[in-house]
């Protein structure tokens, strides 16, 4: 996955009285049910159990478990259309099924399927954004760039292996990806057996999902849905209209002699490359899962996928399906995610895979940009951001757009009448104010084709300009030209075709990237593993777009692990046994990462970092099994504050070592005197647990184990109402070897998490809060009659995630004290983003929450993420009721009702009215007409 994903829409709908105090700016209410998983209208992944399995059919032999299930639906009389089926025993048996029936009855039919005897469960089928990225850049071939120094392959010991002649021979990695490139000279050229690209399929077609855009596609689509339209599959998995499968392609395997003499981690590991994009657009997850268990059937000893959104939990249906294959014995890598921004408690499925790896991405330490030459006065080369050179030959004279370097809206708007023809001139503007695409708009208007945009601060990067010829440079070199022009100094500019690349060096460079999105999962699992390089990565691009690109992103850092296990399998063999110890493997040898580079800082937060930047080398060659590498203490309500580890010699000597903790950053996960989590980058404290072990130092001998038991003890002193994430390292060393344990832990209980936002900080009033007709917020009794779009929608804010969501619908006088106080609040304006979805109610069983009376239910959503509080499509909820209808498609008698939700905290017990967060609407007249 790549920085800056996104895969919802934003409709317009006007209201009144925003309140200036609102986090948002004035948007809309959709008036549609949205926010609550990305998902498909009825259209559903159900898992059968095996036929033997099934109560009552132990006889039935020659029948499949799916005959059995669909026999069942059709004795229910439940409408439905098999799309897909799955048959792998061991991982995965079951059918992706559309429900015959209107969306509001397929709540109803769901949950009849789920009673069905043989099913084990039932998800809907969501969506998952296509990967987005940073750093693109694209040009024509370069035979005489000199050589990158592969400090990706240094910084990870993945140079010391190739050395010794490990590249992949003979081990197949399958990459789940928008397909590949092969016409790439530098990926083999070629498809089929003998080439690098052995084999593969296209799940999907050029035209799924979004419309592709970019001028070198010859297919074009004729209609864009996201992901919906229906898919149009064929046995070649060429890509030549996105380019991330191709990059993450390279990272793999690219072919070491090319023109900047990167290569890939395991150049001769095969290739099969599963599509599951178009050009643009989003995938279902039905099709990624079709293509985990194609991937696992073709053989693969490796899959991968750079992929995902923020889900938080463990339980979706692809990242279930990933640990699965990984338990069996194969190695699955999974980008972490991208989110950074967004703070803790924000991981990304599929990546959420508890046997998966979950990459973090690392910085690059240098970056291979190129450098423009200065002449008529005296100045060092400029650095600008691109990786191959601009194609403007000869010199040319400098025109600055103004002399006042400090001019915040340098060429927003159209330049003055007196303006040169700017067409023979390389023209210099300061960035700032307005995009750059206006900003060379306005030079292009006055003939101006070569622009350098000298930075304000922002940071030195690449920028998005169109089809515009432009870069951009560092603040400095911008200042000084536009002084030397303001002088009149004869200053020229000219860009060396050959020569000028210019290794630079990143500034956080050896960091985890702060785009990596931070854990751990809302169940409290280990995400991210293990850190790679993911930040400026230079690799392979289709050829139409320019062969190669440097981009950046957990997508980027993924692959290099596919690449690394390759590695490993060739080295230590293919069995099931190598694949289910590589993540310790990784883990216990890893590189621990700073937060900074300034001298003092605590280490990076484990759940940024993961166990720390793979050490390819160590991990290969390691004599030391630790078991298991991840110590979980919990939360302080389920807190296991002793536990113990494994050391296994499988070396030829004796080991002697001795044990030391080595503490990380403590996360502080939640702003403090507030509810909400805090942005990244997530602020880290050097308060640390206490940690102690026994023994504290032992000798094992060849083929033996020693057990070490770690007593650990949160931090002191910390705000508890912070949520504080404790982690750190605990190291085995002796003069020759190193190893770890990586801990996790909170210091509260994740029972105290507030889990529904009910502040007025985004909006200016309260929340929970009804939405009316015209978009507006109200507090008091109001009736509707559900002709047109007369009828209410509830918007609220997850501040935390829930496996169980749930609105019901309630007599207008029930007496019931809720946990959210209902407040009187402003009309005001909101933003809200557009999904369609649905689910269906489940039995808590017995207890408290049984003994709460309700009519119906409304809606019932399982496991789902907390808002960001970023204005992208990942920050509100609503659910809507167009029709009055129950969930079970039962109409909803004219009278008066109040909707109760209720919200369950994390650990909660779902039988318990206690244990979930409340809310009760004000009092709705539902008056439909007859």
């Amino acid at each position: 996955m790549a920085p800056n994903m996104a895969s919802v829409f934003l409709p317009l709908l006007a209201a009144t009285g925003f309140a200036l105090a609102a986090k948002f700016s004035p948007s809309s209410v959709s008036r549609a049910t949205s926010g609550f998983g990305n998902t498909l209208p009825n259209k559903f992944i159900v898992e059968v159990d095996d036929a033997s399995n099934i109560p009552g059919k132990r006889a039935l032999e020659t029948r499949s478990a799916h005959e059995i299930v669909y026999e069942s639906l059709r004795k229910r009389d439940l409408g439905f259309k098999v799309d897909k089926e799955f048959n792998s025993p061991g991982l995965f048996l079951g059918s992706v099924l559309t429900l015959d029936t209107h969306v509001r009855m397929a709540c109803q039919d769901a949950a009849k399927v789920l009673d069905i005897p043989g099913v084990k469960a039932i998800r809907p089928v969501t969506l998952i954004p296509a990967p987005k990225y940073l750093h693109v850049v694209t040009g024509p071939d370069d035979p005489q760039i000199p050589p990158d120094s592969e400090s990706t392959h240094i910084l990870t010991g993945v140079d010391k292996l190739h050395a010794q002649g490990l590249f992949g021979k003979g081990i197949k990695i399958g990459i789940i990806d928008t397909g590949i490139d092969y016409t790439n000279p530098f990926l083999g050229g070629a498809f089929g057996p003998g080439n690098k690209v052995i084999d593969g399929f296209d799940f999907v077609g050029d035209a799924y999902g979004e419309c592709c855009k970019h001028p070198s596609r010859t297919v074009r689509c004729s209609r864009c849905f996201v992901g919906t339209n229906t898919p149009v599959p064929d046995s070649d998995p060429l890509d030549q209209c996105n380019g991330h499968g191709t990059h993450v392609g390279g990272i793999i395997g690219a072919d070491p002699v090319n023109p900047f003499n990167i290569s890939g981690v395991a150049s001769q590991a095969s290739i099969n490359a599963y599509r599951v994009f178009g050009c643009s657009g989003s995938v279902s997850d039905d099709v990624l899962l079709e293509a985990l268990l194609q991937g696992v059937k073709d053989g693969n000893n490796i899959l991968t996928m750079s992929l995902g959104g923020p889900d938080g939990w463990t339980e979706g249906t692809t990242s279930v399906v990933s640990s699965r294959i990984a338990a069996s014995g194969r190695i699955v890598t999974i980008a972490a995610g991208n989110d950074g921004a967004k703070g803790s408690w924000y991981t990304s499925g599929p990546g959420n895979g508890i046997n998966a790896i979950s990459v973090a991405s690392l910085d690059n330490t240098v970056i291979p940009l190129q450098n423009a030459t200065v002449h008529g006065v005296v100045h060092d080369p400029i650095t600008y951001f691109d990786a191959l050179p601009l194609p403007v030959n000869g010199t040319l004279p400098l025109f600055a757009t103004s002399n006042d370097t400090t001019v915040v809206d340098d060429a927003c708007d159209p330049l003055p009448d007196d303006t040169p023809d700017l067409s023979g001139f390389v023209v210099l503007v300061r960035r700032g104010t307005c995009t750059f695409v206006q900003k060379l708009t306005n030079i292009a208007a006055k003939g101006g084709n070569v622009t350098l945009i000298y930075d304000n601060g922002s940071g030195f990067q690449d920028i998005s300009v169109d089809n515009f010829t432009a870069v951009l440079i560092q603040a400095p070199d911008g200042e000084f030209l536009a002084q030397q022009f303001a002088a009149g100094a004869p200053v020229a500019i000219s860009f060396p075709q050959s020569g000028a690349s210019f290794q630079f060096p990143d500034p956080d460079g050896g960091l985890i990237s702060s785009f990596t999105s931070y854990g751990p999962t809302n169940d409290f699992f280990f995400k991210p593993a293990v850190a790679a390089p993911g930040g400026n990565i230079l690799s392979t691009f289709p050829v139409p777009l320019g062969s190669f690109a440097v981009l950046s992103g957990t997508s980027m850092a993924t692959p290099f692990m596919a690449g690394v296990s390759a590695l490993l399998f060739e080295a230590r063999g293919t069995s099931a046994e190598t694949g289910k110890i590589a993540r310790s493997l990784f883990e216990s040898t890893a590189q621990r990462v700073a937060s900074s580079h300034t001298d003092g800082d605590p280490l990076q937060t484990v759940t940024q970092q993961g166990a720390g930047l793979v050490d390819a080398f160590r991990a290969i060659h390691a004599e030391v099994l630790v078991s298991p590498t991840e110590l979980i203490t919990n939360d302080t309500a389920h807190f296991r504050g002793v536990q113990t580890f494994t050391v296994k010699n499988t070396g030829k000597a004796r080991k002697t070592f001795k044990l030391t903790h080595i503490p990380a950053g403590t996360a502080i996960t939640v702003q403090p005197d507030s509810i909400f989590p805090a942005d990244g980058p997530v602020p880290i404290d050097a308060t640390a647990a206490t940690v102690s072990f026994s023994p504290k130092s032992f000798t094992v001998n060849p083929g033996q184990t020693q057990t070490v038991t770690v007593s650990i003890t949160p931090p002191k002193g910390l705000d508890a109402k912070t949520f504080p994430v404790f982690s750190g390292f605990i190291e085995l060393a002796n003069g020759n070897e190193r190893f770890q344990v990586t801990y996790l832990g909170l210091a509260n209980s994740l029972k105290n998490m507030p889990v529904v936002d009910n502040t007025n900080v985004f909006f200016g009033v309260n929340l929970p809060t009804m939405v009316d007709p015209e978009g507006n917020f109200f507090s008091t009794p109001e009736n509707f009659t559900f002709v047109d779009d007369d009828f209410p929608s509830v918007l609220l804010r997850l501040n935390f995630g829930t496996s169980t969501l749930r609105f019901d619908l309630v007599d207008s006088n029930i007496k019931l004290n809720t946990t959210l106080n209902t407040r009187e609040v402003e009309e005001t304006e909101t933003h809200v983003f557009e999904r369609s979805v649905f689910s269906f109610p489940h039995n808590p069983g017995q207890g408290t929450f049984a003994k709460v009376k309700i009519l119906g239910t409304l809606f019932e959503a399982d496991f789902q993420p907390r808002n960001s509080d970023q204005d992208d499509g990942t920050g509100f909820n609503e659910l809507s009721i167009p029709t009055p209808q129950f969930a079970n498609g039962t109409t909803i008698p004219n009278g008066s009702y109040r909707i109760l939700l209720r919200a369950l905290k994390v650990t909660g017990d779902p039988t318990k009215e206690e244990d979930f967060e409340s809310w009760l609407s004000p009092v709705l007249g539902f008056g439909v007409p007859s």
